[in-house]
């Protein structure tokens, strides 16, 4: 029962991923608000408040307590309202797991400017906007914890995700600016990279034997795998865990290095663009990064 006494927010908890971890932090103690607003992997189309009942039914058929929220992420008042559900149901909030997302995959030369603007909205806006409604709350009682959703297709890169990418790595950002503004009032933040057969991976192209062969190699990896990372960065048991980016993969557990400096070169005088050619780029040219992919680093099958 590590999160005994704790309530917690989970957005797009009405399956996957979201769902899971949902039901994980349930069964250890918390009180859960569920939030989804039931719409189509791109976020169009009607909405419907059944996937987050359900989630919160199987809750409660375990014994645990949850309410259900449909309020959208990617809108300020109803981010408010989303931490007001937790208030108003339960008292306090203590967790929030920013998971809700869309896809709108699209390659770069072809994205229209909604397709781009609605995953960010959610996904990064999201995060931001739920997360400053929890804040003054954390602030206040001196305590609080966010686990972010983060993606490889942000920290790697992937094709044709420009927009979700931009939004994934931006998250991780974000997860540490609220580490680091947020740390003297005893509230925590890191992010989860997670790895999972999902609706959000559901659209993976599987026509050649080397994309059928990835595939297979997801279907392994099951949404509940991702959930004891996220119970535990919740729990008091990671009261000195913040800033970090960690990543679940079926039974493996990854700590993600972030930017720093690798190679630097100097000149008296300054550079001129002729000798940033002839000098600098040589120089660093060892430490360049190679255009991988998720999948070119992730290479091996999930163990």
């Amino acid at each position: 029962m590590m999160l005994a006494g704790k309530v917690a927010i989970v957005t797009g908890a009405g399956g996957g991923i979201g769902r899971e971890i949902a039901l994980a932090m349930a069964l250890a103690g918390a009180k859960v608000v569920v939030n989804d607003i039931g719409a189509s992997l791109t976020g169009e189309g009607a909405t419907s408040s059944t996937p987050g009942q359900q989630t919160v039914a199987m809750i409660q058929q375990r014994g645990g307590e949850a309410v259900a929220d449909t309020h959208s992420v990617a809108e300020w008042p109803a981010a408010q309202a989303i931490v007001q559900t937790a208030i108003d149901s339960f008292g306090r909030i203590d967790v929030v797991v920013n998971n809700a997302g869309i896809l709108r995959d699209q390659i770069f030369h072809k994205m229209s400017p909604d397709e781009w603007l609605a995953v960010v909205n959610v996904h990064l806006n999201g995060a931001f906007f739920v997360s400053r409604a929890a804040a003054e709350h954390y602030r206040k009682q001196g305590s609080g914890a966010y686990v972010h959703m983060t993606s490889t297709s942000g920290l790697i890169g992937n094709f044709g995700q420009a927009n979700y990418s931009a939004a994934k790595l931006g998250v991780a950002a974000l997860s540490k600016s609220i580490a680091l503004d947020m740390q003297r009032f005893g509230v925590r933040s890191n992010c989860i990279a997670p790895f999972a057969w999902s609706r959000m991976t559901s659209s993976i192209p599987a026509e050649t034997p080397e994309q059928k062969a990835r595939v297979a190699r997801l279907q392994q990896m099951t949404p509940d795998k991702n959930a004891p990372l996220a119970v535990f960065l919740a729990s008091d048991a990671a009261k000195d865990v913040t800033g970090q980016i960690f990543a679940a993969r079926h039974n493996e557990l990854f700590l993600f290095s972030q930017p720093r400096p690798i190679r630097s070169v100097h000149k008296d005088g300054g550079w001129t663009p002729e000798s940033v050619a002839e000098i600098a780029l040589p120089a660093m040219r060892s430490g360049f990064q190679a255009l991988d992919r998720s999948g070119d680093v992730f290479s091996w099958d999930p163990v």
